[in-house]
């Protein structure tokens, strides 16, 4: 490491004073222009951990479903994963540390991570629309340089995208091949092999509107269009060449307002659908013949995927092992439905993908989404080896063909990341194969009302949680009390936990009515406001 490089360069990239930032779930997120420091700084981290495991490492500048205005940067791992959790802690102490104490840090960090600083490293960046977005990954590459680092910049990727190739060329391309070109021919052939088997109710089942959140969405779907099928339709909706990111649409937008994005245009069952603004977040939804909105959120994608995995692991009547893993935010009735119709095993899990993830690894086949739209699917090294042998050698063609199709789903399916592109193509694949439509998918269960609302607090760490989020340990006689309001609604349940990016507290309540989850909701946020130290005025009924 040369002391005097890292001094000159560091001093291109000052840290504001007085910022503190933590590294969460999501990386870094806060507004873009306090953010070069950081970008430094996790060029920096992104060699080290390189290092550590000899490994590529990815780095991605995006802030996902946050407004234009903010940026942020993640961290990939080796298989496409989240970073540890441990280098969680290292990246927060060297995005926070003085200007002085930069290479003290550094050196820290070498030694209790065992990272040898002779080793070669090589990051591969990313990054996603937003105007910051192209000179803050160029302060990534600065950081990356200082400490002899290569990299190789992807430059305009979906999140899921940059997550794919790292694991490509850790896997010496078992993978698949770590370009872009290698992605699309990846997921369209598997694609095409899929829809080839499908006796589909006519062309209607075939057109798509997809609204992208006038994000990175749209280009990279732009680019795969020549790989789909004819018959395949899709229709692209904020592009991002007039309107602002995330703003009035996107997956976050609908789910979370329960109506549809600005700049589509729906007529009745039509099947439409939203990515995210780095698009590893995907919702769909439909207006019915009344004019009335349906929502078909992670929940109910995760349902349909786990239904149409369950007959073809009975067809091949292997002993494989399948589970659907959710949080605390999963609407009661698809936990009921999963568990009680479709007997499959759910698990519930903390808030957070890194928690779903880790979950979903431990059964031969794991299902998991969060309900925003988040979500993918894992088979286990020992359940794909065995689906590929049983395509290759099983003499019984019920098994044979039941393995071919799960076999095209492993592929077609980006395991390392939810991916809004892979899991759209899913979706579209089943609902050909069993010839539903989106009403039909929708009708599986009816979702029990739900309210998510926000209160601003001084510190959001006064909230501590258990139970993978569902009761609040501090501060004192919150939960009590929460106890006590839900005892009020019929088929209700609520809960509140801290956010892991800004100092609010998120409220999620259910209960047989929305008049009944919104009062739920709202007398827990004022519950929240007058125990855990809320700002500004008390909330407003709903």
């Amino acid at each position: 490491m040369d002391p005097e490089a890292l001094r000159k360069y560091s001093a291109l990239h000052p840290k504001p004073a007085g910022l503190a930032l933590q590294y969460g779930t999501a990386g870094f997120r806060t507004k873009a222009q306090q953010l070069d420091h950081v970008m430094f700084r996790m060029g920096l981290l992104a060699v080290l951990r390189s290092k550590a495991v000899a490994a590529t490492i990815g780095v991605m500048v995006t802030a996902s479903h946050n407004p234009e205005e903010d940026n942020g940067i993640k961290l990939v791992d080796p298989l496409g994963e989240m970073l540890h959790p441990s280098w969680e802690e290292y990246a927060t102490q060297l995005a926070n540390a003085e200007e002085q104490e930069l290479q003290e840090v550094i050196s820290e960090i070498c030694q209790k991570a065992e990272v040898n600083l002779h080793k070669d490293a090589l990051v591969f960046i990313g990054r996603d629309t937003r105007p910051s977005s192209e000179k803050l990954s160029q302060s990534v590459i600065d950081g990356i340089l200082v400490l002899g680092g290569q990299y190789h910049d992807y430059g305009l990727v979906t999140t899921p995208q940059l997550h794919y190739m790292v694991c490509c060329q850790n896997t010496q391309g078992l993978y698949g091949k770590a370009t872009l070109e290698g992605y699309y021919e990846k997921l369209s052939k598997a694609f095409m092999e899929l829809i080839k088997q499908s006796h589909s109710s006519g062309e209607c089942q075939r057109h798509l509107k997809i609204d992208c959140a006038n994000g990175i969405g749209a280009l990279k779907l732009s680019e795969m269009k020549p790989y789909f099928p004819q018959e395949v339709l899709i229709h692209i909706y904020n592009d991002g060449t007039k309107e602002k990111l995330n703003h009035l649409c996107g997956a976050d937008f609908v789910k979370v307002h329960q109506k549809p994005p600005r700049g589509l245009d729906m007529k009745p069952n039509e099947r439409c659908c939203s990515f995210d603004g780095d698009a590893d977040r995907i919702v769909y939804y439909y207006k019915d013949a009344t004019g009335h909105f349906h929502l078909i959120d992670g929940d109910k994608i995760a349902t349909l995927i786990s239904i149409f995995l369950k007959e073809l692991l009975a067809k091949v009547r292997q002993n494989f092992k399948m589970a659907v893993v959710q949080t605390a935010y999963a609407n009661g009735s698809s936990t009921r439905y999963l568990e009680e119709t479709l007997k499959v095993p759910v698990h519930c899990v903390k808030t957070g993908v890194k928690h779903l993830h880790h979950k979903a690894q431990e059964f031969d086949v794991g299902v998991y989404f969060e309900a925003n739209g988040h979500g993918t699917v894992l088979f286990s090294k020992s359940a794909e080896t065995k689906i590929r042998q049983l395509v290759k050698e099983e003499k019984d063609d019920e098994k044979r063909e039941a393995a071919k199709v799960l076999e095209n789903m492993i592929d077609l399916i980006n395991q390392t990341v939810g991916d809004a592109i892979s899991d759209m193509l899913v979706i579209e694949a089943i609902l050909a194969l069993k010839g539903l439509t989106v009403q039909q998918w929708d009708a599986l269960y009816t979702d029990l009302p739900n309210r998510l609302l926000k209160v601003q607090v001084a510190d959001r760490r006064v909230i501590d949680t258990t139970d993978a989020d569902r009761r609040a340990v501090t501060p004192p006689g919150l939960q009590e009390k929460i106890d006590a309001l839900v005892k009020k609604y019929k088929l209700s349940r609520a809960f509140v936990r801290p956010s892991g990016t800004e100092d609010v507290v998120r409220i999620y309540a259910e209960a047989d009515t929305q008049e009944n989850a919104d009062a739920l909701a709202h007398e827990v946020s004022l519950a929240v406001y007058h125990l855990a130290g809320g700002k500004g005025a008390p909330p407003q009924p709903i």
